[in-house]
Order: C-alpha cells, then sequence, then structure tokens
C-alpha cells in the first residue's frame, strides 16, 4: 500500500534528521556516520557526516557479489550502428574493474580529475563507475561541445586524464571527438593530461606519441585485475558537472557522495516507482544531469536494468523508441518534452502498432510541459505521464508526482505538483515575501537544501554562494531557484519558466511560458519558443518563432491567427513583434531549444559556439526568413494594455 505523501513530506521537512536517517538505510556504508545533519552554515549542509561509502561498490559490487550477478544491468542500444549488446552485473563488475586498473597505472587515485568525453557507449560508463571505483572526481563532458568548450572545463577541473573515443554518430553524421579533443589540448592553460582512445573504428586518428594511451592496450593489460573499492568520506565530490549555455567561465556544479546515493536510492522507489528486475530507460546523454543520476546511477544503485540509448527519437525511423520499448520491455521510461512534440509530428498508429503493455508510466521534464503535449501522450500512449521538474543544481526532482511507494497526487495537466521530499519550496516577491496563492513569483527553497544538492562550485566556493543564495525579508538565507512560477490555492506549484526569460515589454513583466503555451494550443503547431529582444521604445520587445504541424500550407493564415490568439488570451501587450514561422527550431543534441542562439539572430548578433546545435542548417534557415522579413514594419506597439494573465486547466483529473 502506498504511503501517504503529506505525512511523509511534512517530517521530510520538520524532522529531517530521522527522515534521512531511514532513506539512508538503502545504501551500504563502509563506515557509519555520526551525524545525519551538521546544518552550522545551512548554505553548506554536511549529510551523513563522519560515514564512508563508495558509489561503485553500491551500484556493482553489491548486485553481482549478492543474489542478481546474472541479472542485466545495462542494455545498450545504438541506432546508429545497429548494434545491441546486454551486460549482466558480473559483465559491468568485470569491465568495471579493468578500466579502473587501467586508470590506477596511469596514475589516478582519490580526489584526481578524469575528463570523460565519450558518445553513448558501454565504455561510457565503465569510465564514470571506475572513476567512483578509485575515489576520483568525474567530469562528463557531453560529446560533441566544441574544442574551445571542451579546454575550458580540462583547464578549470586541471584534469590528470581525459578519456574519449575516436568519434561519434548522430543521424549518421560522424562526430569526430579525438580531433576535438586534439585542438582542445592546443588551448590549454594548465598542464596537457593524458588521453586514453576508445577506438570504435569509426573515425581515424593519430596517436600523439608520449601522451595518447589506447583503450584496448590498456584493457588487455587489465585482464582479470581487480581493484578494491576506495572508502570515501559522505561529502566527499563524485563529480564535476559543468552548467551549458551560458556566456563566460561554466560553472562546475559540484556532487557529494553519500547523500546523492540516498537521495537516488529514494527516488527511484518513491517517485519513479522502479526497483530491483525493472527496465528503466532515461532516453537522455551522460553528459547531462539527467544521465548521471538517472542512466547510470539510479537504476544500478537500486538493482534495477539501465537502458544506455546512442540515437534520436526519429532516426533511422520515427517509431525506434516505440520499438525499443516493445523490445526491451521497458518499465518506466524518462525523457523531455521536446522529444514528445518531436513524436507527435507523426501518425499515432508509429505509437499504437507496437506493444507498450511493459511500460508502466512516462515522466518527462527538463523544461515546461505544455498542456498539448501532456494531452498527446497521455492519449496517445494511455500511459501516465508525470510532469517533473528540477535542475543541475538539484541532481533528483524538486517538484513531482509520484508513481511509486508514495501515493500518487491527482493530475493538474501543466503542474509539476507538489514539492519532492526534503525541498521547503515557496513562491516569493522582489524582497522575498511569501506571495499570495495564484500569484507570479520566483521560485524559491528553504534551506538547509536535502541530500544530493550541489555542494559548491568547483573551485570557487564564493561564487556558489552569491550565484543561489538571497536573503528574505528577516535576513534569512535561501536558495534562489531561478525561475518564475506561481503556487494554487490547492497547493499545486505551476513552474512559468526561467526568471532570466521574463519579457519586460513598457513596464509589463510577461514569462516566455505564457506566451508559448498560447502559441503551442492551436492544432497547427508543433513547437513554439519566445524570446525578448532589444526595443529603443519598450525597452523589449517580444519575438516568437513556431514549427508547423506537417501538411500546413498557408503559413501567412497560421501567423494571422496566433496574433490573434495571444491578444485574446493575453492581451495585446503581448502580440510579438514578430512572429516566423520556421522550419525547426534550433536544439542541443539533448532537446533543448538554445533561445540564446535565437536571440542573436534577430538582435543581428553573432552566434557564438554552435557546435551543440542539432542541426546547424537550422539556424540559416531561420536566418534567412529573418532577414526577408527585415524590410516589413514592426508589429502593433500597444503599451497601455495590461495582459488578461494565463489561465491554466485547473481543475485535477481523477486517476482512481
Amino acid at each position: 500500500m502506498a504511503m501517504e505523501y503529506s505525512a511523509l513530506y511534512r517530517q521530510s521537512i520538520d524532522d529531517p534528521r530521522s527522515y534521512w536517517l531511514e532513506q539512508s538505510k538503502r545504501i551500504h556504508w563502509f563506515t557509519p556516520f555520526d551525524e545525519v545533519l551538521q546544518d552550522t552554515d545551512p548554505r553548506s549542509p554536511q549529510w551523513f557526516a563522519g560515514g564512508t561509502t563508495n558509489i561503485c561498490y553500491n551500484a556493482v559490487d553489491r548486485h553481482a557479489m549478492g543474489s542478481s550477478p546474472f541479472q542485466p544491468a545495462i542494455i545498450w542500444e545504438s541506432a546508429e550502428t545497429n548494434q545491441r549488446h546486454v551486460y549482466t552485473y558480473t559483465d559491468l563488475y568485470v569491465h568495471v574493474n579493468r578500466v579502473a586498473s587501467a586508470l590506477r597505472r596511469q596514475g589516478i587515485g582519490k580526489g584526481d580529475r578524469v575528463v570523460i568525453y565519450m558518445p553513448m557507449v558501454p565504455e561510457a560508463l565503465f569510465a564514470m563507475l571506475a572513476c567512483a571505483r578509485l575515489g576520483a572526481v568525474h567530469s562528463v563532458v557531453f560529446g560533441g561541445f566544441s574544442a574551445e568548450s571542451l579546454a575550458q572545463r580540462i583547464d578549470d577541473s586541471n584534469a590528470k586524464l581525459v578519456i574519449c573515443a575516436d568519434g561519434g554518430l548522430r543521424k549518421g553524421k560522424l562526430v569526430r571527438l579525438k580531433r576535438i579533443v586534439d585542438r582542445a589540448m592546443e588551448l590549454l592553460h594548465v598542464a596537457s593530461p593524458r588521453v586514453l582512445v576508445f577506438d570504435r573504428g569509426i573515425a581515424g586518428w593519430s596517436a600523439v606519441e608520449g601522451r595518447d594511451l589506447s583503450w584496448a592496450a590498456q584493457m588487455a593489460e587489465s585482464d582479470d585485475e581487480t581493484v578494491d573499492p576506495v572508502p570515501v568520506a559522505s561529502g566527499d565530490p563524485s563529480y564535476i558537472l559543468y552548467t551549458s549555455g551560458t556566456t563566460g567561465r561554466p560553472k562546475g556544479v559540484v556532487r557529494d557522495t553519500g547523500g546523492y546515493m540516498v537521495m537516488l536510492a529514494a527516488t527511484m522507489e518513491q517517485i519513479y516507482g522502479a526497483g530491483p528486475g525493472d527496465v528503466f530507460w532515461a532516453a537522455s546523454d551522460i553528459g547531462w544531469v539527467v544521465g548521471h543520476s538517472y542512466i547510470v546511477y539510479a537504476p544500478l544503485l537500486v538493482g534495477a536494468t539501465t537502458v544506455l540509448y546512442e540515437g534520436t527519437p526519429d532516426y533511422p525511423t520515427a517509431d525506434i523508441w516505440w520499438r525499443l520499448i516493445e523490445r526491451e520491455k521497458v518499465n518506466v521510461m524518462f525523457t523531455a518534452p521536446t522529444a514528445m512534440r518531436l513524436l507527435a509530428k507523426h501518425p499515432v498508429e508509429m505509437v499504437r502498432s507496437h506493444d507498450l503493455s511493459s511500460l508502466r508510466h512516462l515522466f518527462l521534464a527538463g523544461e515546461p510541459l505544455d498542456e498539448t503535449t501532456y494531452e498527446w501522450a497521455r492519449e496517445t500512449l494511455q500511459k501516465p505521464v508525470i510532469d517533473h521538474y528540477w535542475q543541475t543544481e538539484s541532481g533528483a526532482p524538486m517538484l513531482t508526482n509520484f508513481m511509486g511507494t508514495v501515493a500518487t497526487q491527482p493530475f493538474k495537466p501543466g503542474s509539476p505538483t507538489f514539492p519532492a521530499m526534503g525541498w521547503d519550496l515557496d513562491v516569493v516577491g522582489a524582497q522575498g515575501e511569501v506571495v499570495a496563492p495564484g500569484v507570479k513569483g520566483i521560485l524559491r527553497a528553504r534551506l538547509p537544501l536535502p541530500p544530493g544538492s550541489l555542494t559548491t562550485i568547483w573551485g570557487d566556493h564564493a561564487r556558489f554562494v552569491s550565484a543561489y543564495f538571497k536573503q528574505d525579508e528577516k535576513g534569512r538565507w535561501y536558495y534562489d531557484c531561478g525561475d518564475f512560477a506561481e503556487k494554487d490555492a490547492d497547493g499545486y506549484f505551476w513552474v512559468l519558466g526561467r526568471s532570466d526569460e521574463v519579457i519586460n515589454v513598457a513596464g509589463h513583466r510577461l514569462g516566455t511560458r505564457e506566451i508559448e503555451e498560447v502559441l503551442a494550443e492551436h492544432p497547427n503547431v508543433a513547437e513554439a519558443a519566445v524570446i525578448g529582444v532589444a526595443d529603443e521604445l519598450k525597452g523589449q520587445a517580444i519575438v516568437a518563432f513556431v514549427v508547423p504541424r506537417k501538411g500546413v500550407a498557408d503559413t501567412t493564415q497560421l501567423e494571422s491567427e496566433l496574433q490573434g490568439r495571444i491578444r485574446e488570451s493575453i492581451g495585446a501587450i503581448a502580440t510579438p513583434r514578430q512572429l516566423s514561422v520556421v522550419r525547426s527550431l534550433p536544439k542541443t543534441r539533448s532537446g533543448k531549444v538554445l533561445r540564446r542562439v535565437l536571440k542573436a539572430l534577430s538582435e543581428g548578433r553573432a552566434t557564438g559556439d554552435l557546435s551543440t546545435i542539432e542541426d546547424p542548417s537550422t539556424v540559416e534557415n531561420i536566418r534567412d526568413i529573418l532577414a526577408e522579413r527585415r524590410s516589413f514594419a514592426d508589429g502593433p506597439r500597444s503599451a497601455n494594455v495590461h495582459p488578461a494573465g494565463r489561465t491554466h486547466l485547473r481543475e485535477p483529473i481523477d486517476t482512481n
């Protein structure tokens, strides 16, 4: 029987020590901790102080040496190379020990940093787990980031070793990863680290004498060797994950070890409803936080099978994901709303022609989930669809519904529901005061943050404090989530988009998501993105981009209808100065829309690094469309009409 949410949540907030003491029993401790929580400085809490443990031991050894040695740990599916391989927990134990032995021969030990620049191949997971086994700190860089971005991360972490592959594939296109590494080495300000190269045989490369090492040769030398897992303190760093998409020096988010494991194991059971023997598929990339938490560590910690997928949602066919769910008997899936919007462009028969009976529920996160996408996924899959909200910094859900041992709450489409355990969230105004239900404000978390949250910025704790924490009207510190939100009378939260994605039009603050939702509700719109651009008269003006559904021929009529919908739903002040129908939106390979690129194109500025874009031709298509439109006059300039406010579907859906 599922546990009641309210009582358990209140315990996690009012008595966090007893709550997290119980959750800590899910993992193995080499040395028991002295205290559940030390919070002398609430901005830097120490969880499970005095305890020692090891992530690799908990994720691999416990199962390989326990009751599940022959259970699948990893199912690797590559739509790019048409390959599939299953690794049991015993197989995983052998491979991880080989890599750990090879790293140890290169002098890698506790506290050393290792940068991993790999595609979605099992060897990437072996490398991450091998680092954890040695107590080393890995920093995975998304395969495809530019040489400049890679060099920044090697510099900042002062990595002792870089692990890469010869290349990766994306919709059949080759990305020469080793070549990018070679260029990055020329840009470093620190001593050049050694480079361990996994040769897939898909991209020719040249070894740099005295620096480069062959993966195959190193593994052969490590054959049959084992490495004892190194006990590390609960508060020791497990990894550094650099935030992307911002200008200037990237922020290296640091995750601890013990608290992170406790949080992941708890969320797998309570939120995702996944445990030993279940097949869990997080359709993300190991270069992002979802990949760290829910491709690699969380499924393995609880003894589940994780699906590692190399490919995109619609290549080589638009039903590849549904075929994979059917073949591998996936029980729980986790992806981004963008992926669902992409798949919604195709006929529903692409979904319904497959047996998805194994799938219990679908989780979506990474960006606000619009109601149109939610309804499509729910109706097409005939499965519960759970919107939840979290950040690179949180490492796990902050707002969520529950499909596991905690009772599921009634759904309100568009809302990620209630706070996850340990997250004491409010919506506040400019001075940190809690606002009334239905009033827009900033999402805030009271301190201390729960286990698994970021502990610092690598090498710059002062930046960590200044970037994430503010004081309320009483001088108390709180964590600024950086998102606009509302909380309704029933306690449901509604995340409205990043606070730096608010457009100030003639003194009126408009959230980009509010406008995007109106656009996405039109039956002929597949996707929409809204940005603010500089405007001499209003300060900022609204610019919108929409991708039409297949078969839409009259784009002029569509633009007119959309402008009218915005005026009717929000108000004339929200009418875009310019609305363009485009072929597609510029996105990262993980599916996030690059609004900074749209803003640069709209303002006629340089777009900067485009190495993370899935399809660079998208940028040229939008550039051409904007060039054609620049001869037209600006749209309506009504500066005296207040927005009517976005209306959400507020009535909960009965799930019983």
